[in-house]
């Protein structure tokens, strides 16, 4: 029965350990991020106060408000996982936690028991007692090492009993730790949301001053922000005799959208807008290679380049990027997540990426959409 709870107290020592370190792991990448994208708002933050008053800097400003938005968005659900992670932990400290309070109990209770039945045996029939009724000298030897063997157990409960009060003490500083981190992540979210708000009134308030060509010439200035940055005449060259892929065409259609629960709107050119549900997987349309990823200077965002064949599929606006250049893709596997963007007229968050397809040279003209129709 003792080595039993001997093992239980291990395991859930070494459990407890290894969850705890994963997670701090988590956390701090969390913690980075955060720090990142607060820089980040500090900086538009500054760059913002520094425009002059009037109609020239109105719509200067709302495009960085557009994107101070964005950022704030970001740091929600960043900041918002990290809130998630830490509920988790709290869960976990406090339930280690109990089961070592409980195991401690335990422990207590059987060596009081010990201690009750060795003054009993004192009581009744006293040591000495014991050794000088033995038949012969093997049998006081025997009595004697068994003595000493139960003194020896004492021993090892007494050990074990502080080995594990010291166990339920840390991890009730730890629970109390991230009790109060998640509290302090809270109230960060509290305040995030209320900036977001006075960010967006006052980036309405410029919308206000323009007039309806200003507010046209606006949206495209911000779109262009979110084109695809990399010379795709470039990639064209890279591409080559590329066979991952090769058997997709200009005729290639019935495909899946690139984002998942998306749908689909025509752009310009050859591209597409394809809308989603927040935190939704982007995927590849078809098998190929990942030939470029880039991160968007402007927004922070990810444009990635496949490879199908000769032909090129690209994704700009992801949020995140699962995969790495030069590695080979499955058709429909995951590349990545959808990326958040600010509608300039309501300043409501939308998430959406800019699918393009691009043909082996620029006389084949193709629309991004005609590879989803059926």
């Amino acid at each position: 029965m003792m080595k039993k709870l001997l093992l239980t107290f291990a395991l859930l020592f070494s459990v407890g350990l290894l969850a705890a370190q994963t997670t701090d792991q988590k956390i701090e990448a969390q913690r980075r991020l955060i720090a990142d994208l607060e820089k980040q708002i500090a900086r538009e933050e500054q760059e913002i106060s520094k425009l002059k008053k009037g109609r020239a800097s109105a719509e200067e400003t709302v495009r960085r408000l557009a994107r101070q938005i964005d950022s704030r968005n970001q740091l929600l659900d960043v900041t918002q996982k990290d809130a998630d992670k830490l509920e988790v932990e709290v869960a976990r400290a406090n339930g280690t936690a109990d089961s070592l309070a409980t195991l401690l109990a335990d422990y207590k209770a059987r060596y009081a028991e010990m201690v009750r039945e060795a003054y009993r045996n004192y009581k009744h029939n006293n040591y000495l007692t014991y050794l000088f009724s033995s038949s012969d000298f093997k049998q006081v030897t025997r009595r004697i090492t068994n003595l000493r063997e139960v003194a020896a157990m004492r021993e090892r409960q007494m050990e074990q009993i502080k080995s594990l009060s010291e166990e339920v003490a840390a991890q009730q500083a730890l629970l109390a730790d991230r009790k109060y981190s998640l509290d302090s992540v809270k109230r960060s979210l509290t305040s995030q949301r209320s900036r977001l708000q006075k960010d967006a009134q006052a980036a309405r308030a410029n919308i206000k001053q323009l007039s309806q060509k200003e507010k046209k010439a606006l949206q495209q200035k911000i779109a262009q922000e979110q084109k695809l940055d990399v010379a795709i005449d470039e990639l064209r060259k890279l591409v080559k005799g590329n066979t991952e892929g090769s058997s997709f065409s200009a005729k290639t259609s019935n495909l899946r959208l690139p984002v998942v629960g998306g749908s689909v709107k025509r752009y310009k050119g050859n591209m597409a807008e394809i809308s989603g549900p927040k935190g939704a997987q982007v995927i590849s349309i078809y098998e190929g290679k990942v030939v470029e990823i880039k991160r968007n200077r402007i927004t922070n965002k990810y444009d990635v380049y496949i490879a199908h064949g000769e032909y090129i599929s690209s994704y700009a606006n992801l949020n995140a990027v699962s995969v790495a250049k030069d590695a080979k893709v499955a058709r429909n596997q995951p590349i990545g997540t959808i990326g958040s963007s600010v509608n300039v007229m309501t300043m409501a968050s939308e998430y959406k990426i800019v699918f393009g397809i691009y043909g082996p040279s620029p006389k084949v003209q193709l629309r991004a959409e005609d590879c989803f129709k059926k």
